[in-house]
C-alpha cells in the first residue's frame, strides 16, 4: 500500500462475510480508496460503494481476520497499484501489486492505480487489420488472430484450455517487438508455477508479466486481478505505444468471483444464479482491453464451461463479446486429437475475404460444408454402414475424417510429456495441406 499521511475517518459497524460497513463523519473517502485499520495496517479494505451518506460498504481484500466491530479505521488516501514500465516485466505480481516471485520490489518504480481514469479515452481510428501468425493449424485457419482483437478458447475441465493458452504464448510472444501479459483468475497454483517455469525455460519470460489471483485467494482479489493486469496493458499501449498480448485463464472465473461478492451483498441473482450485473461487469472488463490509435492490446481468453453446457448465461454472455471463439470438445478430446477443437462449433467474425483473403475464405467455406456433411453422415452409417453412401458421399466423408485428423498437432509446450517434438505452421502451409486434402 502506498504510504500517506493517514487520518482516522470512521468505525466498523458491521460484518457479513467479506463485506465490512463502516460508520464515518465529515471525511468522505472516494469509491476504491484503500482503507486500513489504526491498530494493524497490514488490514486492506477497499471502499466498494456507500449504502448512504455516512455508511461505507467495504470490502476485506485479504479476509483478514483482525477486522471486527467498533475498531478505528484510517485512510491511506490512495488507491490499489500496481508497477509499471519495465520493471515490471519478467515478474509474477499479486492483484495489489506485490512481487509474489520471491524477489524484492523494484526501487523507484512508478505504480498506476488498477483503476482507469475518467478522462483516459483517446480518439478512435480504423486500423488496417492485421493477421498475426500463431503456427496452430486449427486455430490461424478457423480463427485467425487480428492485431488488436479478442478470441476466446470454451471448454470444460481437463479439455486442454490452459495448454493451448500457453502454447499460444510460447508461439507468439517469440516476436520480440511485443509484450505479453498473462492474468491467472481462479486457477490453480501448480498452472501457474508450471507456466513461470516453462516461460523461464524458453527464454520469453523477460517479455512477460504474470498477475495471479489463485482460487485459494478471496473472490475480492480474484475479482481484481484482472484490472490489475488491464492497467499494466494500458500503461504499454498508451504510455509508450505498444503492442501487448493478453492472456486470461480464465474469464469465467472473473465474473463467478464477482457473483460470489454479489451474494455477500445480497443482490438479487438473474438468471441462472448469476449477479444482475453480469453484462456490465464484463463489458467494464472487455472495454479495457481494446486499441488505440496509440497502441493496441489483443486478448486470448480462456473460458470455462460448467458442466459442459455451452448455453449456460455467463458463457453465452461472454462468448458475444468476442471476436471469435474456439469450442473444444471432450469428445473430440477422446479421439486423441490435440488441441481438441470441435471444427463445427468454432466461429469467427473475422473470417471474411477483406481480412483473410479470397483463397482462405473460399477454404474455410468448403471445409465447414464438408465437416457438417459428416455430421449427418455419421448418423446414417451408424444405421446402414459406410458401404451403403453413395461414392460422392463416400468421398467427401473420408475428406472430413483427413481434415480432422489434419489439424492434430504437438505442441511445445507439452514436449517433455508426449515425447512428440513441438510443430509449428507457417498461414501458409496450413493453407496449402488443406488445398491438397480437398483435391
Amino acid at each position: 500500500m502506498t504510504s500517506y499521511a493517514s487520518r482516522r475517518i470512521g468505525k466498523i459497524l458491521s460484518i457479513k462475510g467479506l463485506i465490512v460497513e463502516v460508520r464515518v463523519g465529515a471525511q468522505l473517502p472516494k469509491v476504491h480508496e484503500v482503507l486500513t485499520l489504526e491498530e494493524d495496517q497490514t488490514v486492506w479494505l477497499e471502499v466498494a460503494y456507500y449504502r448512504d451518506a455516512t455508511t461505507l460498504v467495504c470490502l476485506n481484500l485479504l479476509a483478514h481476520p483482525g477486522v471486527r466491530r467498533g475498531r478505528s479505521v484510517i485512510t491511506s488516501d490512495a488507491e490499489i497499484s500496481i508497477p509499471v514500465g519495465a520493471e515490471a516485466m519478467g515478474r509474477m505480481w499479486s492483484a495489489l501489486g506485490q512481487p509474489i516471485d520471491g524477489k524484492p520490489m523494484p526501487e523507484s518504480v512508478a505504480r498506476r492505480s488498477i483503476y482507469p481514469k475518467a478522462n483516459n479515452a483517446t480518439g478512435f481510428v480504423r486500423l488496417k487489420p492485421e493477421l498475426l501468425e500463431t503456427g496452430i493449424k486449427v486455430i490461424d485457419f478457423f480463427t485467425p488472430f487480428v492485431k488488436g482483437r479478442k478470441i476466446g478458447i470454451i471448454g470444460g475441465a481437463g479439455v486442454g484450455k490452459t495448454v493451448l493458452t500457453m502454447e499460444l504464448m510460447h508461439n507468439i510472444a517469440r516476436d520480440p517487438s511485443k509484450l505479453s501479459i498473462f492474468v491467472g483468475i481462479g486457477e490453480r497454483i501448480r498452472e501457474g508455477h508450471e507456466l513461470y517455469n516453462t516461460l523461464q525455460e524458453r527464454d520469453l519470460l523477460k517479455s512477460t508479466a504474470l498477475f495471479f489471483g489463485q482460487m485459494n485467494e478471496t473472490p475480492a482479489i480474484r475479482s481484481i486481478i484482472g484490472a490489475a493486469a488491464s492497467s499494466l496493458a494500458e500503461y504499454f499501449r498508451d504510455e509508450e505505444g505498444k503492442d501487448v498480448l493478453c492472456f486470461i485463464d480464465n474469464i469465467y472465473r472473473h465474473v463467478q468471483a464477482v457473483n460470489e461478492l454479489s451474494t455477500q451483498v445480497g443482490q438479487v441473482p438473474s438468471e441462472g444464479g448469476y449477479q444482475p450485473t453480469l453484462f456490465s461487469d464484463l463489458r467494464r472488463f472487455q472495454d479495457r482491453l481494446t486499441s488505440t490509435d496509440k497502441g493496441s492490446v489483443t486478448s486470448v481468453q480462456a473460458i470455462f464451461i460448467p458442466a459442459d453446457d455451452l448455453s449456460d448465461p455467463a458463457v453465452q454472455e461472454i462468448a458475444q463479446q468476442l471476436d471469435g471463439v474456439i469450442v473444444l470438445s471432450r469428445q473430440v478430446a477422446e479421439m486423441g486429437i490435440r488441441p481438441a477443437v470441435d471444427l463445427i462449433q468454432t466461429t469467427s467474425s473475422l473470417l471474411t475475404p477483406d481480412i483473410i483473403g479470397e483463397r482462405h475464405y473460399v477454404l474455410t467455406a468448403q471445409v465447414q460444408a464438408i465437416m457438417q456433411k459428416y455430421e449427418s453422415l455419421k448418423n446414417i452409417i451408424s444405421i446402414i454402414g459406410e458401404n451403403e453412401l453413395s461414392p460422392a458421399d463416400r468421398t467427401d466423408y473420408e475428406k472430413a475424417k483427413k481434415l480432422r485428423n489434419y489439424f492434430n498437432q504437438s505442441m511445445y509446450v507439452t514436449e517433455d510429456l508426449s515425447g512428440h517434438k513441438g510443430e509449428y505452421f507457417t498461414r501458409e502451409q496450413t493453407l496449402k495441406g488443406v488445398e491438397e486434402i480437398l483435391i
